[in-house]
C-alpha cells in the first residue's frame, strides 16, 4: 500500500511540470506569431501599395527626391513621414528617411532663418522638433531665431522712432507757419 501512495505524489507534479511546460511553449508560440505578424506589418508596406502607409510612403519618397524636406507646407518629407509613423510607428522606411534628412533639413532651416523668413523657420523649426525634441543643434537654431527676432523687432523700433521724428520734425515747421 505504501507504494501505490508513494507513486500518486509523484504523478501529480510530474503531471503539473508537463502541463506547465506545454502552457509555456504555447504561450511562446503565440507570442512568436503575434511579434512575426507584428513586424511583416510595418515592413510589409512600400510606396504605393494601396495602404494608407503605402500612399504617405509614396508621397514622402517623392517630396525626399524633390528635396522638399520641411516645405512646403504640408507637402514636405518631415510632414508625410510624421503621417507614416502615425499610422505605423515602427516604419523602418520612414525611420530611416527622417533620419537621413535631419542635418540636410537643419540648414535648409538655417538658410530660412538668414533670408528674414523668421515665421516660416519657427514652423520649420517645429516640424523638426517633433522628430527630435532634444536636439542640441535644434536648440542653437532656436536661439538664432530668436537673436533674429530681437534684431527685427530693435530695426522695427529704430524705424518707428526715426518715423516718429520726421513727423515731429514736420509738425514743428507747420506751426511755425501758422
Amino acid at each position: 500500500m505504501s507504494s501505490t501512495q508513494s507513486t500518486a505524489p509523484r504523478r501529480g507534479g510530474l503531471l503539473f511540470v508537463v502541463l506547465a511546460a506545454v502552457v509555456a511553449i504555447a504561450g511562446g508560440a503565440f507570442w512568436y506569431a503575434h511579434a512575426s505578424i507584428s513586424a511583416s506589418k510595418s515592413v510589409g508596406h512600400t510606396a504605393n501599395d494601396g495602404s494608407d502607409v503605402g500612399v504617405m510612403l509614396g508621397l514622402a519618397d517623392t517630396a525626399y527626391q524633390q528635396k522638399n524636406l520641411v516645405a512646403p507646407v504640408g507637402s514636405n518629407v518631415y510632414e508625410f513621414y510624421d503621417s507614416v509613423l502615425q499610422l505605423d510607428p515602427n516604419n523602418s522606411i520612414a525611420i530611416q528617411r527622417l533620419k537621413e534628412a535631419f542635418k540636410p533639413a537643419c540648414d535648409v532651416v538655417e538658410n530660412t532663418i538668414n533670408s528674414g523668413d523668421l515665421d516660416e523657420a519657427q514652423r520649420e523649426l517645429y516640424l523638426l522638433r517633433l522628430y527630435d525634441p532634444h536636439n542640441y543643434k535644434l536648440a542653437l537654431l532656436g536661439s538664432v531665431l530668436d537673436a533674429q527676432r530681437v534684431i527685427e523687432r530693435r530695426a522695427h523700433e529704430a524705424e518707428a522712432a526715426r518715423i516718429q521724428s520726421q513727423q515731429a520734425a514736420a509738425n514743428g515747421q507747420a506751426d511755425r507757419y501758422y
